[in-house]
């Protein structure tokens, strides 16, 4: 069942990232994956609502894995 979740988690993830760069790309359409690291380089990307929306939802992904992750390391 762990393997599954991290497994779950991992796509969620993936997809959540791809769809973050799919909507930077409108912005700015030059972007890396790199540039997502430090949006705060960009005010394009820093002040647009949608965007940080889109980059919250991927850090709650990864916030809800690793809390997954160590509640079933303890259990």
């Amino acid at each position: 069942m762990k393997k599954d979740l991290e497994e779950l988690f991992d796509e969620l993830i993936e997809e959540q990232e791809k769809r973050l760069m799919k909507h930077a790309s409108v912005i700015i359409p030059n972007v890396t994956t790199d540039d997502l690291l430090q949006p705060n380089d960009y005010p394009e990307l820093e002040n647009h609502p949608f965007f940080r929306y889109e980059e919250g939802f991927l850090k709650g992904l990864h916030s809800a894995k690793m809390a997954i992750l160590a509640w079933q390391k303890n259990t």
